[in-house]
């Protein structure tokens, strides 16, 4: 199972056996190079391996005692803590993570952050339970039986499934005596911009270089900005990665964005011909057949390759589009409570989802993602404010919240282009859906649809799944797979 994941840690393996339990651990060093080596040891014969990142662990240290550390690594923190505490510990961990801990007394316990914006998945055949961060790394008899690990849980032998952390689900708090159609105060404005300023700063600490995955949409371009002024406050110049088709808008706007930006900018160009060629590498890689993932998938695993040439962690833009309405089917709801529901459905299956497409992508090419927009603070903030300022009108188009929050720090030209999906942007939609739609027929796809729940919806979607059958052989796509709701 380690080995099939070797590409997620390239930068060390670790295993040990502790009590009942087995843990493995392929190392991608990005706190802590020299000394975060895992399985970390705790106190009490405790040991853990991880991935994601904690980003309170500094504070966390202070409060437990900076004495009691043996490494620099930000997961330690939360070994101590569990150590303390027990399942309470989750509940104060603030960032992405997927962790297993187990004892040399038996203790054993796994969780994940509530978002899952930290991969895992898990099955259990007898007595035996397995965990790993792919679907790859499950086989033979296993495979029928792996699911996701739900966000937000923790789960132990005698326990089982516990929620540690509910869902930022509740309903908007902030000005619900405001009309909907009158200007929302500055400091709505002001909130959103310094509280997602604060994210990024999060999401740039790191021992090793970061970068940004710059795709000329909105949300990466924001990211950017951010990126960029505070590397310039350090004295340092932020790197930017781009990919497309020659001509893309995608890779013009982000040209664009660069230049005003001031970033050390790097592009892959491609033709359609390389895309075509490597959706089979890509589907193995994402670990889904949906087409708006593939669609997506493959400039971003060029981008990611790319980068990984010159940096070990990515800031990337996922999470405003479920946030502030930036999807054009949202564009169909005509009141705030109807929008604010389907948003809260959204962002609950981005785990087998979007970021599920984030981080095959960039585990793919040794890379650790950090995603400022889900940082939990902007999460609850823009789940607070009144979901009827999110609707599309004639006079407010798509995350215009987000948009006049950074009136200035982006070209017009930039900051308020229409909304397209990155396949879209890149020009991989078309290229893709049309030779892929071609190697199957109408026939064909009316016998085969049914293999999933729900059915296949196009040619080029079951194209795409006999791929990823053939990559994942036994996965159940029904129990594992997410899939995109058509515009």
């Amino acid at each position: 199972m380690l080995e099939r994941i070797s590409h997620r840690g390239p930068d060390g393996e670790g295993t040990r056996s502790v009590g009942p339990a087995w843990l493995g651990h392929r190392r991608l060093a990005i706190v802590d190079v020299e000394g975060g080596s895992q399985p970390l040891a705790g106190p009490g014969g405790l040991w853990l391996v991880g991935d994601g990142h904690v980003y309170n662990h500094h504070r966390l240290r202070e409060a437990l005692g900076p004495d009691r550390f043996r490494t620099g690594s930000d997961h330690e923190a939360a070994l101590h803590l569990y150590a303390d505490e027990g399942l309470a510990a989750f509940e104060r961990l603030w960032g992405t993570f997927a962790f297993v801990i187990a004892g040399e007394d038996g203790r054993f316990v796994a969780a994940r952050d509530t978002l899952g914006i930290a991969p895992l998945y898990w099955a259990r055949l007898g007595d035996t339970v397995l965990f790993a961060s792919e679907l790859v790394a499950f086989e033979g008899d296993w495979c029928p039986e792996v699911r996701p690990f739900p966000p937000g849980h923790a789960w132990t032998p005698d326990g089982g499934l516990t929620p540690w952390r509910p869902f930022p689900a509740g309903a908007p708090v902030l000005l619900q005596s405001r009309d909907p159609a009158e200007d929302p105060p500055a400091w709505v404005f002001d909130a959103v911009r310094d509280t997602l300023v604060r994210a990024v700063e999060r999401a740039l600490s790191s021992s090793v270089p970061a970068g940004v995955l710059l795709s000329g949409g909105l949300d990466s371009s924001v990211v950017t900005a951010i990126a960029a002024r505070i590397a310039a406050e350090r004295g340092t110049r932020i790197k930017t990665f781009a990919a497309g088709l020659e001509g893309s808008p995608d890779l013009a706007a982000a040209r664009t964005v660069a230049e005003h930006t001031g970033t050390e900018h790097h592009e892959e160009v491609y033709t359609a011909e390389d895309a075509i060629a490597l959706v089979p590498e890509v589907i193995g890689v994402l670990e889904s057949f949906d087409p708006t993932l593939v669609h997506s998938a493959v400039p971003n695993h060029l981008v990611a390759r790319l980068a990984s040439r010159y940096v070990k962690a990515v800031l990337i833009g996922e999470g405003a589009d479920e946030l502030f309405a930036g999807y054009s089917h949202y564009a169909e709801h005509e009141t705030g409570e109807a929008l604010h529901d389907d948003l809260l459905d959204t962002i609950a299956g981005l785990h087998i989802g979007g970021l599920q497409r984030v981080d095959r992508v960039t585990g793919a090419n040794g890379l650790e993602p950090r995603i400022p927009f889900l940082d939990l603070d902007v999460v609850e903030l823009a789940l607070a404010l009144p979901p009827a300022w999110k609707l599309v009108t004639d006079e407010r188009p798509a995350k215009w919240l987000l948009r006049r929050a950074f009136e200035g720090w982006l070209p017009d030209e930039v900051l308020w282009r229409r909304k397209e999906q990155f396949g879209e942007g890149t020009g991989m939609n078309d290229v893709l859906r049309e030779h892929f739609g071609a190697a199957v027929g109408d026939e064909e796809l009316e016998r085969e649809r049914h293999v999933v729940d729900p059915p296949l919806r196009t040619r080029e979607e079951l194209a795409y799944y006999r791929i990823f059958a053939e990559r994942l052989p036994g996965i159940s796509a029904t129990a594992t797979i997410g899939r995109f709701v058509e515009a």
